[in-house]
C-alpha cells in the first residue's frame, strides 16, 4: 500500500484500512492508559506506532491535546522524513517527538512502537549515577538496559544516530537527565515494558529514601530472574493484560475509540 495524504473533510475511520483503525485504537487507549496510571506529564512526551502497511510512516500525538483526550481519529500521520501525510486537528506535532521515534522507527524494524516518558521516577533514576538497580523482582526484568546520555532537547536530527546506538537492540532505554523510553513489538508490549520499568524505577526511589543499607540478591538468583521474565508467551508481552485494560477504559471513558 503506498502512502496517500488524507482528506480532513472526511471521517478518519472511512480513509484508512481496517488495520490501521486498529492500530489508532489501541494507540488512543495507550495514551488514555499512561494518563491512568499517571505517566503523562501534560500535552508533554509521545508514543509513536507504525502504520500498518505503509512503509516509513507512522503515528504521532496532535501536539496540544492531553493524553485523556487522545482519540482514534486524532493522530497526526507522518513519515520518517518529517513530512506530514495528515493532521486531522490542525496541530502538528513535536519536533522533539519526530526526532526521537523515527530514530528509533528507522533503526529498529522490530519494533512496532515507542513511548517515552518524564515522569518523576524515571527522572530521578535517569540522574542516578547507579543507574537501575536489581534490588527486587521488579526491577530484574530489565538487566540489559540501554543509557543515552542528555544532550539537551532532542531538537537535532544529528542526535539520532547516538540515540539508536545506544538503544541497540534492547526494549527499553534510559535517557540520562530527561526520562524513560520504551519499545515493543506491539502496543501492548510496549506499555507492559513502560509500566515495568517504570514502577522499578518508583521501587528503586521510594527504597534508596529509606537512607537504610540495601541488601542486594545473589547475580546468580538475579540473572534466572531476568531469563524467566525476559519477553516470550502472552503474559510476558502484555498480550494476556491487555483486552482487560481496554474493557478498564471502556467503563472509564470509551470516547477512545472515536
Amino acid at each position: 500500500m503506498s502512502v496517500t495524504k488524507l482528506a480532513a473533510s472526511r471521517p478518519v475511520r472511512d480513509q484508512v484500512t481496517e488495520a490501521e483503525w486498529q492500530v489508532r485504537v489501541d494507540l488512543a487507549a495507550c495514551y488514555r492508559l499512561v494518563h491512568h496510571y499517571g505517566m503523562d506529564e501534560m500535552v508533554a512526551n509521545h508514543i509513536s506506532v507504525r502504520v500498518p502497511g505503509e512503509a516509513g510512516t507512522f503515528l504521532l500525538n496532535p501536539y496540544g491535546l492531553l493524553y485523556d483526550q487522545m482519540t482514534a481519529s486524532c493522530f497526526v500521520k507522518v513519515n520518517e522524513h518529517g513530512e506530514v501525510l495528515f493532521d486531522p486537528v490542525g496541530l502538528g506535532m513535536n519536533k522533539a517527538g519526530f526526532v526521537i521515534h523515527s530514530a528509533v522507527h528507522m533503526a529498529r524494524h522490530d519494533v512496532d512502537c515507542v513511548i517515552h516518558t518524564h515522569t518523576l521516577a524515571g527522572m530521578a533514576v535517569s540522574a542516578m549515577k547507579c543507574g537501575l538497580l536489581p534490588i527486587a523482582q521488579s526491577s530484574m526484568r530489565f538487566l540489559d538496559i540501554a543509557y543515552h546520555e542528555f544532550e539537551g532537547p532532542a531538537l537535532n536530527l544529528d542526535e539520532r544516530a547516538r540515540l539508536v546506538a545506544d538503544l541497540g537492540d534492547r526494549e527499553v532505554m534510559i535517557l540520562r537527565n530527561h526520562g524513560l523510553l520504551a519499545t515493543g513489538t506491539s502496543i501492548a508490549e510496549a506499555f507492559n515494558n513502560l509500566f515495568r520499568l517504570e514502577r522499578a524505577c518508583q521501587l528503586q526511589v521510594m527504597t534508596l529514601s529509606c537512607n537504610t543499607e540495601l541488601h542486594m540478591p545473589a547475580p546468580e538468583a538475579v540473572r534466572e530472574t531476568n531469563r524467566v521474565f525476559m519477553p516470550t508467551g502472552q503474559r510476558r508481552r502484555g498480550l494476556l493484560e491487555w483486552p482487560a485494560l481496554l474493557n478498564r477504559l471502556d467503563g472509564i471513558d470509551p470516547s477512545f475509540r472515536d
